[in-house]
């Protein structure tokens, strides 16, 4: 007979591993799952087994207390690397965990808890702009992951651009494995948070650092300046060239120059991942800059008893403060479920500070407007289904009013992806926030494997 744990957690991520380790020690059976190969999530990606970065160090900050609380959590709990969530359920006694277990010849298996932590992150947030869909041009997140999971580098000529401190320790860490980045094109001001000093001071040393490697390699920092398009060679095959622009406060572009690179690294901040929690019913508010993220309470309870939420789902705020809320979030479990479990004052104001912190990060650094102003008609918005702005700018003319009704008569968001990588560009070109996604299967599954899944078993 399968185990019924007292928590699941969904993510070995910083908030993950923070909460499953939590809950464990203060008595509670756990089992962690995770997709992954190795734990860390993306901000502590880890290459395979056998393969070693020659500075670790440099590509991990904080790596070495992540795996220190890993190494104890896998005494403690039982681990399910290799297990895709594509589904959760709840029920009056329990929550029920669907994953595909396995690499390549995946089988489904379901999880059994009478709680749940879903701590399952965020992507990257892209904007679309011409030739976006070139070989060459990446996501900050895309190069990043590639450096710390594969030790790969992404491209010899770089340019890294868009918005957010994000981009300071890819392009650091690019420089520092060999690349020659070319420069980092902020759209915000360069003083970002010079507004918020007392916030910002924690921060200090950290942006110094990166500022020290990047000072080392001599690659210089633009604000108030993006790429607003990308250029390849006649048959399409390769980025050759980008257009960065001198923006006004608005992000209109005011004068431009090309610059010669073979690889764009772009970032305008994240999208956390919901899919989960909005299966189960949990209430979502829109963040300050307009993602929808998971509503909770003091103790990271969501609207649905029995579910908790830790990390970037509710709301963006880095690895420091998604292992706090992880470790919150267990605490309450724990307490929830009858384990004496003492107030601790001192790490609700650790999550307030960083929170705050955030909040802070998101006001200093806002996606504008005129980043819409960048489109050509022929410019990819989704390019899973090769929607052009055009295509969108029809469905409007036809009487579309909505994100919803953009998709319906132009397909953008019935690709792939599924609405992840254009759901924000076609939310903004609709004129709205970001709807929280209403996916009933959060992962790619066979339909054999989804019959299997979901077949009564036999006497």
């Amino acid at each position: 007979m399968k185990p019924i744990y007292d928590l699941a957690v969904v993510g070995a991520g910083p908030a993950g591993v923070a909460g499953a380790l939590t809950a464990s020690l203060a008595g509670l059976s756990v089992v962690l799952v995770d997709a992954g190969a190795r734990p860390g999530g993306q901000y502590f990606r880890q290459p395979p087994e056998g393969f070693h970065a020659e500075n670790p160090g440099a590509l991990h900050h904080g790596l070495g207390g992540f795996m220190r609380q890993w190494d104890t959590l896998r005494g403690r709990a039982d681990i399910l690397l290799h297990h895709r969530v594509w589904a959760v359920e709840r029920s009056d006694e329990a929550m029920t965990v669907r994953c595909l277990e396995g690499d390549r010849e995946e089988r489904p298996r379901t999880v059994t808890a009478r709680r749940l932590l879903i701590a399952t992150g965020a992507h990257d947030r892209p904007v679309p702009f011409p030739g976006w869909d070139l070989p060459g041009v990446l996501t900050a997140g895309g190069a990043q992951a590639l450096l710390k999971g594969d030790l790969v580098v992404a491209g010899r000529r770089v340019v890294v651009a868009g918005t957010g401190p994000f981009l300071l320790p890819v392009a650091a860490g690019l420089a520092d494995a060999g690349a020659d980045v070319l420069g980092i094109h902020e759209a915000n001001g360069r003083f970002g948070l010079a507004g918020h000093p007392l916030l910002a001071a924690g921060k200090a040393g950290e942006a110094l650092g990166y500022g020290a490697r990047l000072a080392r390699h001599r690659v210089p920092y633009h604000g108030r300046q993006a790429v607003i398009a990308a250029h390849g060679d006649p048959g399409g095959t390769a980025l050759t060239h980008v257009t960065v622009a001198r923006l006004d406060s608005g992000w209109r572009p005011i004068a431009t120059r090309t610059v010669e690179c073979d690889t764009l690294a772009y970032g305008y901040g994240f999208v956390p991942q919901l899919d989960l929690p909005v299966q189960l019913g949990c209430v979502t508010r829109h963040d300050i800059d307009g993602s929808p993220v998971v509503a909770v309470d003091a103790g990271l309870r969501t609207s649905v008893p029995g579910v908790y939420a830790a990390g970037e789902s509710t709301g963006v705020g880095g690895a420091v403060l998604a292992e706090v809320e992880g470790r919150i979030a267990g605490r309450a479990a724990a307490a929830d479920l009858g384990r004496r479990v003492p107030p601790d004052p001192a790490l609700s104001r650790r999550r307030d500070r960083l929170a705050a912190f955030a909040r802070a990060l998101q006001s200093a650094y806002p996606v504008r407007p005129g980043w819409m102003g960048w489109l050509r008609d022929d410019t990819l918005i989704c390019r899973c289904e090769e929607v052009p702005l055009s295509a969108v700018r029809e469905a409007q003319e036809l009487g579309a009013v909505d994100a919803r009704s953009v998709k319906l008569l132009a397909r953008p968001g019935m690709g792939w992806c599924q609405g992840r990588i254009c759901g924000y560009a076609v939310a903004c070109l609709a004129g709205e926030d970001p709807a929280a996604p209403r996916r009933p299967i959060a992962q790619p599954i066979r339909l054999g494997d989804l019959a299997a899944s979901t077949r009564p078993p036999s006497d």
